[in-house]
């Protein structure tokens, strides 16, 4: 059997994952990074991320289990990685997509060179993603058995050695099933709630967020209609999504939604719903995970989401010189946001991913 750091964050989902590996005879170690502190949002919410309790529900599954745990402040290299990023996006004008990055840059990097420094073969995670072989010996990703659980869509971007190296023990699980493995065990978050919100911002106001970094509000600027007309004003362009309706502040006779952003001008345009449809997407920073690549002379047909709790597409992907991916949809797609990834599916297996850089008309 093989040695493995288990990711544990305190919630069910990693305990059961370090249940199941230690039942399998597997030598199992716990580990807890701490990645976020805000006291402020700590007081408003009553608790956040990687809080004290996370970290004593984390330990107290390892001390029944009989196994060793960490504790890692990764605080610094969550703020480089995730949050600065997350920042900067927003303030580009882009609705970024954190959990992405800190499955790709903290998860599955950072703590797998931890596990390196053990001396642990693999890492394991509670995702509900499953992981296999194809006939040449490639990994593959695909959904979970579990559809409203499937988390394939923010994993697009690992590659094949942290495939090769990631143990995913629950993609086979629903969660019911899950609660009731850590209820048999007797641990003491079988009902712990799930996290909804982004880590770091869990009261939703990415705004007041943004504002409390830089330590002042951002400038007003004008809303605008599709011919120019000022119908109101903003509070800071970086705190609107496109596709957004609600917390506009203006009133119009039909209903409206963020279209565009332009955020050297400072004005947030709204319009009708036929405004936030597109047939097609370019993404980049694509990352195939099967097969190889996809030739740039033949389209690949496949389904694609754009967003994580969308359902997928028929569409078709070419590869672009540069690297990069056009995305072709048979239909016209809703809101499709520069910033957020679109993920390609055949079946249930993913082919790969990107960040959606423009939208085509």
């Amino acid at each position: 059997m093989a040695s493995v750091l288990v990711a544990m964050s305190g919630g069910v989902d990693s305990s059961v994952t370090a249940y199941l590996l230690t039942k399998q005879g597997h030598d199992c170690v716990g580990a807890t990074m701490r990645l976020w502190n805000d006291p402020e949002a700590a007081a408003k919410q009553g608790k956040t991320c990687c809080s004290v309790d996370d970290v004593e529900d984390a330990r107290s599954v390892c001390r029944r289990l009989g196994i060793p745990h960490y504790a890692f402040d990764m605080t610094e290299e969550f703020e480089e990685r995730v949050v600065g990023r997350f920042a900067r996006a927003y303030e580009s004008g882009l609705t970024p997509n954190p959990c992405i990055d800190c499955n790709r840059f903290m998860k599955f990097d950072l703590l797998l060179h931890r596990a390196r420094e053990l001396g642990c073969d693999y890492i394991a995670t509670g995702h509900y993603v499953q992981v296999g072989r194809d006939e040449a010996g490639r990994c593959t990703l695909s959904k979970a058995a579990d559809p409203a659980k499937d988390q394939s869509y923010v994993l697009y971007a690992l590659t094949q050695d942290q495939l090769a190296r990631t143990m995913f023990p629950l993609g086979g699980l629903t969660k019911p099933e899950v609660r009731a493995i850590a209820e048999e065990q007797g641990f003491r978050n079988a009902h712990k709630a799930e996290s909804q919100d982004i880590c770091f911002v869990p009261d939703g106001d990415y705004l007041a967020f943004l504002e409390r970094r830089r330590g002042c509000p951002y400038e007003a600027g004008a809303i605008l209609t599709p011919d120019g007309t000022r119908v109101g004003t903003h509070r800071g362009a970086a705190g609107y999504t496109i596709g957004q309706r609600k917390g506009l502040g203006v009133a119009l006779r039909e209903p409206m939604y963020v279209c565009a952003k332009d955020m050297a001008a400072n004005t947030v345009t709204l319009g009708p719903q036929e405004m936030l449809m597109a047939p097609s997407c370019t993404v980049a920073d694509w990352n195939w995970v099967w097969p190889q690549r996809c030739p740039q002379d033949e389209p690949l047909a496949c389904a694609v989401k754009t967003h994580y709790r969308q359902r997928e597409q028929p569409a078709r992907l070419t590869a672009l010189p540069d690297g990069r991916v056009r995305v072709d949809f048979d239909k016209p797609q809703r809101a499709m946001t520069p910033g957020q990834a679109a993920v390609a599916y055949v079946g249930d297996q993913v082919v790969g991913g990107g960040t959606i850089e423009s939208t085509g008309v």
